[in-house]
């Protein structure tokens, strides 16, 4: 069973509560009912991803726009998508994304999607952010490792992915000691494949390990061939109920 090899710190009662952040689904056309259950009053909902054309694309989205419009009027928080392809994607292609982001939805922030993890890639990850918060003001940074990356990013960013994968690793994963020194604000948990009989299971793991974001589904990826966050959990009324009020039992 996935545990911590120490005790984590109590948090406050100031910090942000457990929620949903949702990495991104499918184009509103191909997915109306998904993006029309996110403005559902009471969702626990931290933010959510936009990801156009695998980016902001070359020009406004009407739908999207729409999508993005929603949401922002129902208070949550949109983050544009933003593909670093683990640190070799060119920095003024990358910057020019993150402009048409803002300029076209008014994104609230970014994930970084494929971030690098390694002690090598902190510097331009530091440089990327830096130039992110200058483009938007406040701008809610989520690096997008999907693993424990080296702890030095921690301090670059407002959170960090730090598990992207299948229901069978994260059953038996285990946190890495530094995250104790961190609330579990500061962390995501991305699953896929989760079968509805262990719902409750994944948010106990999530709650032990610190992750204060999560996203479950009972999608898989078929081997890698399809996006398994594209399309809406099978339970996804027992996610809201369950994180909402706090119940992981």
């Amino acid at each position: 069973m996935p545990h911590l090899t120490s005790t984590r710190p109590r948090t406050s009662g100031t910090e942000l509560r457990p929620g949903v952040g949702v990495p991104g689904y499918a184009h509103p056309l191909l997915a109306p009912t998904e993006w029309g259950e996110l403005t559902r009053p009471g969702t626990p909902l931290h933010w959510v991803v936009l990801n156009v054309a695998d980016g902001p694309g070359a020009r406004p989205d009407p739908h999207c726009l729409e999508a993005a419009g929603r949401l922002r009027n129902a208070g949550i928080r949109v983050l544009g998508h933003l593909d670093t392809r683990y640190g070799t994607r060119n920095f003024g292609e990358l910057i020019s994304a993150a402009h048409r982001f803002v300029d076209w939805y008014q994104v609230d922030g970014f994930l970084l999607e494929r971030c690098p993890a390694d002690h090598v890639g902190l510097p331009e990850v530091r440089r990327t952010v830096a130039t992110l918060r200058v483009i938007r003001d406040e701008a809610h940074i989520v690096l997008g490792h999907g693993i424990h990356p080296h702890p030095g990013y921690v301090e670059l960013a407002d959170q960090l992915v730090t598990f992207s994968g299948p229901w069978r690793d994260y059953r038996w994963s285990q946190v890495a000691e530094w995250t104790t020194d961190h609330s579990p604000e500061r962390f995501c948990h991305f699953v896929h494949g989760v079968p509805r009989p262990n719902l409750g299971e994944a948010l106990r793991i999530a709650r032990w390990q610190g992750a204060a974001t999560i996203y479950f589904t009972d999608r898989t990826d078929r081997g890698g061939r399809i996006d398994p966050w594209e399309a809406m959990p099978g339970y996804w009324d027992e996610i809201v109920s369950r994180v909402g009020t706090g119940v992981s039992e």
